[in-house]
């Protein structure tokens, strides 16, 4: 099986796809620069180029909804004590919508995944990312790897 990079395949992709993509690799990079002093929830600037984020929310892979202010707490919180990468799967656009799929690895101390993601990304009209559902495939994780959900509110 070919193992596919997302730089590899983003000059195939324009349009909302592209954008989707390059989201990706923003996040690889600040989650790899999140480790160096001084980063913090403002270093996510890069990011938020890409993100409507005054009408951004997310929806992850147990249901927690967040606005951009406090997923870019979340993501900081995250990424200072995890490794993570992926490989593309595969990208399908329709209108306003793009549905990316990718093989997910962290890392968060001792503890390792590899989970099988699916994320639906929704657009504004100016291009701008304003909505991300996250749904994964994953062994049962065990309880130590939701330490960095303290204080986020778990939907039912």
């Amino acid at each position: 099986m070919t193992v596919t990079q997302v730089e590899d395949i983003l000059d195939d992709h324009t349009g909302h796809a592209r954008r989707v993509l390059e989201y990706s690799l923003v996040t690889k990079r600040l989650v790899d620069e999140a480790k160096q002093p001084g980063f913090t929830i403002d270093s996510w600037a890069p990011l938020a180029e890409l993100v409507a984020v005054d009408e951004f929310e997310r929806v992850g892979n147990f249901k927690e909804v967040m606005d951009w202010s406090g997923y870019v707490e979340f993501l900081t919180n995250w990424a200072k004590s995890s490794e993570w990468e992926c490989t593309f799967k595969r990208i399908t656009e329709t209108a306003g919508v793009v549905f990316l799929e990718l093989e997910e690895r962290s890392r968060i101390g001792d503890f390792s995944s590899v989970v099988n993601s699916v994320s639906v990304y929704e657009f504004d009209d100016t291009g701008h990312i304003r909505h991300i559902d996250v749904y994964l495939q994953m062994a049962l994780p065990e309880t130590g790897m939701l330490g960095s959900y303290d204080n986020v509110n778990i939907s039912e």
